[in-house]
């Protein structure tokens, strides 16, 4: 059987806000286990990938409070949303005057929530459905939000963005400061306190941050 994404996003979520950019509205799940169960009885055993487009997890909520809060970083910039999850920075970029925002995501329902929270904010934003690490189409402003989970993964994210800062990209990533985030590459240039999910976090509140890639 197959889901049609924005229906079962619009089915499975309600809109509300998050703390850190309440001026925004996303279509977010209460529960990621419910939204995982709606799915494994929809599909079978296979199910959806993990729902983390649901979420306005820390990082992406820190991007988007620095970029609302200093407008100019973004304005008149080309700028990629890496992992864009439901797109808060994205969408924070596109609202501080970004002159065009491509949003990336490698789950079919990222996608379609990354594109049902662009409108619901008013916003134009370019999503595709790619892998594009390894990729340089010339952005201003590289994005990405709560991607350093794995080593495996954290470590071709690393090279791949640093690679961008090099070359005079200025990139930025939304992240409490996991575990296998690039630390001795990286320089703080935000902090603030995000309320987060128990499910995914263990915790209420994470120091979300926001890091410069130092070319």
């Amino acid at each position: 059987m197959m889901l049609d994404p924005a229906r079962f996003i619009a089915a499975h979520t309600r809109i509300g806000s998050t703390p850190l950019v309440p001026e925004l509205r996303f279509h977010l799940a209460d529960d990621a286990y419910d939204v995982w169960e709606e799915s494994e009885e929809a599909l079978g055993e296979q199910g959806l990938p993990p729902p983390f487009w649901a979420f306005a997890w820390g990082g992406g909520q820190a991007l988007g409070r620095y970029l609302l809060d200093h407008p100019k970083v973004a304005q008149g910039k080309q700028v990629l949303d890496f992992g864009c999850g439901c797109a808060v920075a994205g969408i924070a970029a596109a609202k501080a005057g970004a002159a065009h925002v491509l949003a990336t995501e490698i789950d079919a329902f990222a996608v379609a929530a990354a594109q049902t929270n662009a409108a619901l904010n008013g916003v134009s934003m370019e999503v595709i459905e790619a892998d594009i690490i390894g990729e340089d189409r010339g952005w201003d402003l590289v994005l990405a939000g709560d991607v350093f989970y794995e080593a495996g993964p954290g470590s071709r994210i690393a090279s791949w963005l640093h690679g961008l800062a090099k070359r005079g990209a200025t990139v930025l990533i939304g992240d409490p400061g996991r575990h296998f985030l690039p630390r001795d590459r990286l320089e703080i240039v935000a902090r603030f306190d995000a309320e987060t999910d128990r499910e995914l976090e263990d915790k209420d509140v994470a120091l979300a941050k926001v890091w410069r890639f130092r070319p």
